[in-house]
């Protein structure tokens, strides 16, 4: 069984600058119900389907699959709620971590984000100077939240 736990931050846009161009994702919701969330994405090269149970807490259970990059660009061009979410991935390490910041675009331009996997609920981790407020309980920050309800309506 498949299980994601992560933390989410706000990020210190001031003290944070990317280190290098990141990847442009773009996904969509088949389902963005939080009984269970269906997600096509696409990125760089790459197509993926992913279904995320309940969050309880900083964990829900997840399973992603590979799939033809044409066929998840169909699904999100066809398929998928709107609008669609546009962001830059970012992967940086920190204190031995993977952290991967998400600069959004579109409908949620100025949202910056940091999330770090851990291996359990308890485990804690040392966080950069540019990680801001944790947002992993604030419903808001989920992404397929902010489909229905964008940044750009709510921030401020």
């Amino acid at each position: 069984m498949a299980r994601e736990i992560e933390h989410k931050y706000l990020v210190k846009t001031g003290l944070w600058r990317p280190a290098g161009a990141g990847v442009l994702y773009r996904q969509g919701y088949l389902s963005s119900v939080k009984e269970r969330v269906v997600r096509v994405r696409i990125a760089g090269d790459h197509g993926f389907l992913t279904i995320k149970g309940v969050t309880t807490g900083v964990s829900r259970l997840e399973f992603e699959y590979p799939i033809p990059r044409d066929d998840a660009a169909v699904l999100l061009d066809e398929l998928c709620e709107r609008p669609l979410i546009e962001k830059t991935r970012h992967r940086e390490s920190f204190a031995g971590k993977t952290w991967e910041i998400d600069v959004f675009h579109g409908d949620n331009e100025g949202l910056v984000l940091a999330e770090i996997e851990v291996t359990s609920p308890a485990e804690r981790v040392a966080l950069p100077p540019w990680a801001g407020d944790e947002v992993s309980d604030d419903p808001r920050y989920f992404n397929n939240n902010l489909v229905a309800h964008p940044y750009k309506r709510w921030r401020g």
